[in-house]
């Protein structure tokens, strides 16, 4: 299976830091965010990962390409073992890479990352900038691809005052923490904020949560999704359409997200990982 890791962009929350290194390779403790998220796919039984990067993201595609001089001095100096963990990964998965040379939005750069995916292949996609501490929704997720044929996305509850940030779906609960979708909206109006009706009886405001599985048809949707919010091409309305055709799933995530996209996020994952 391939996943698209969509690393392009200028993290403009870190500058002037990003301005040189790419908020994906900020350390949480001895290695950077998008090492944890190629793990986390790797272990969902991805064996393709492509990134999706710009200019000035080098320094991404060198960390995962193989250095046998490198390995070789380390070994030289008895320290071979330091490089155990990302050559083992490098192993498991075979990397490529696609440029996106103007930032269009998300759905742009997931149809960027398709140039690189046989076009009859479901695909993930993960976010690299956000790590999932815990269980990781994924391998529900392509095992829901694998009964089922739809896609899904990992959600969490936000409160509706935050709700109005992020792609938001509407639909009920079917079974314990899984979810059919009915709507779905990327940065809802106060009014319009779709909600989850829960077995329980309540109602939930889910938001999207860095993690996604589609089917092949979802580049079929992108292609044909004209710009939305802001002008970009936006996955959430791309999605809304495979949804209106072929019926889409969520799923509660059970981990806690972690967004090393800003600051804070950075820090939290710090103080909760060293």
């Amino acid at each position: 299976m391939y996943a698209i890791l969509p690393a392009a962009g200028y993290g403009t929350r870190f500058l002037p830091w990003s301005k040189s290194v790419p908020k994906e390779m900020l350390p949480v403790g001895d290695r950077p965010v998008i090492h944890e998220v190629v793990r986390e796919a790797a272990d969902a039984g991805v064996t393709d990962i492509v990134i999706v990067l710009s200019k000035g993201k080098e320094a991404i595609s060198h960390y995962f390409t193989p250095d046998p001089e490198f390995d070789a001095y380390l070994e030289s100096k008895g320290k071979a073992g330091l490089m155990d963990d990302l050559n083992a990964l490098l192993a498991r998965v075979r990397f490529h890479y696609v440029e996106q040379k103007e930032m269009k939005g998300l759905g742009d750069a997931i149809l960027c990352g398709l140039s690189a995916v046989p076009e009859d292949s479901p695909f993930a996609v993960l976010l690299p900038d956000t790590i999932i501490t815990g269980k990781s929704p994924m391998p529900d997720m392509v095992q829901t691809l694998r009964e089922s044929g739809k896609g899904s996305v990992a959600t969490q509850p936000v409160p509706a005052e935050r709700a109005v940030r992020y792609g938001i779906c509407g639909g009920s609960e079917t079974q314990p923490g899984s979810f059919q979708v009915t709507q779905m909206i990327e940065k809802p109006d106060p009014e319009q904020i779709p909600c989850i009706q829960m077995l329980n009886g309540e109602k939930q405001h889910m938001a999207f949560a860095a993690r996604y599985v589609f089917p092949a048809s979802l580049r079929q949707h992108l292609e044909n999704t004209a710009p939305g919010r802001n002008n970009e091409i936006q996955l959430t309305d791309a999605m809304a359409t495979l949804l209106a055709d072929e019926g889409f799933h969520a799923h509660l995530l059970q981990g806690k997200r972690l967004d090393i996209g800003n600051p804070e996020g950075l820090v939290e994952a710090l103080t909760k990982r060293i």
